[in-house]
């Protein structure tokens, strides 16, 4: 079952967003695996004519001419992150990580960082603690652990459960490292997860093109999956609900260096759902892959975007 979304602001205004601005808009969103719904509310508002599938996908229908070929081209919309597991009599939170892969070191990164906390009643900063220095100078002790999640307290500025509901702070609530995206130099873009982020801008871009470019569309699915990185469950979704396809086009973000969109064939490592039929991945390149930092040249996502229309208009 497909449900709608409501009003959305002009096409003209819409397309008046160029990649730059819509891949720092993106990197600046939070989609904790589970918990991306507040990322596909946005891609509704942005993509006319999109629509919710049961799996919490974004799901939009193109085309309808010639062809029989039932093809999908997708973008991964989540990202690894924690959730709130406690929240403490002194009013500090304790964090459960998420389930699915996470880059290396990647508990380390958000040690005496801000953190932002997804409320019931919109977004909470907060800032992660760190041992004290000053009870600690001079004292010869045992070499330490790493810093893991298990070590994390959260100050919110609360200083007692009631304090902590107030803000609209729940238990399960999700959390990520605060987003400060950065544009510098020539053209880059530096973030979080900017790399999947920027396809899934460059992917939104190519679909309004290819709506103003070509009258007569050959079929095809375009998606935002969620939950990619718990086994696939939204592109199995896909495939159970839209599907089967013949043909499956996935855009996400490859470790390497900028300059070149890579192509290649799903390989034999990934079981992918048989209803996706031939699964291709195109990789947008990024440097520092998975840190806070992820790097991904902009000319690169233009590339990407062109590539997409050609694919869409069945010219790829």
């Amino acid at each position: 079952m497909l449900f709608w979304a409501g009003a959305v602001s002009p096409a003209g205004a819409q397309d008046s967003e160029n990649l730059s601005n819509l891949a720092t808009r993106f990197a600046s969103l939070t989609a904790v695996t589970g918990y991306e719904q507040a990322a596909v509310d946005t891609l509704l508002r942005l993509l006319d004519g999109a629509g919710r599938d049961r799996g919490g996908n974004t799901r939009l229908q193109l085309g309808g001419g010639s062809g029989s070929a039932r093809r999908l081209v997708v973008c991964p919309l989540d990202e690894p992150g924690y959730v709130v597991g406690h929240i403490r009599e002194d009013g500090y939170l304790t964090l459960r990580r998420v389930p699915g892969p996470v880059p290396p070191l990647f508990d380390q990164q958000i040690e005496g960082h801000r953190v932002t906390i997804q409320g019931v009643k919109g977004s909470v900063p907060g800032v992660v603690a760190v041992r004290s220095i000053h009870l600690t100078r001079g004292r010869e002790a045992p070499a330490e652990a790493p810093f893991s999640v298990d070590d994390a307290f959260v100050d919110v500025g609360a200083g007692s459960p009631a304090e902590v509901v107030r803000l609209g702070i729940r238990v399960l609530s999700p959390v990520t490292l605060t987003k400060r995206p950065h544009r510098y130099g020539q053209g880059l873009l530096a973030a979080p997860m900017a790399g999947r982020r920027t396809a899934c801008a460059a992917l939104l871009l190519a679909v309004r093109q290819s709506r103003l470019q070509a009258k007569l569309l050959p079929p095809v699915t375009v998606a935002f999956a969620v939950q990619h990185q718990l086994s696939h469950r939204g592109l199995a979704t896909l495939g159970n609900t839209a599907g089967p396809f013949t043909e499956t086009l996935l855009v996400d973000a490859v470790p390497g260096s900028p300059g070149r969109v890579t192509r290649s064939a799903a390989g034999d490592s990934v079981s992918w759902p048989r209803e996706l039929g031939r699964v291709i991945q195109w990789g947008l390149p990024v440097k520092f892959a998975g840190t806070p930092v992820e790097t991904v040249a902009l000319a690169d996502a233009d590339a990407l975007r062109a590539m997409m229309v050609r694919w869409i208009g069945g010219a790829e």
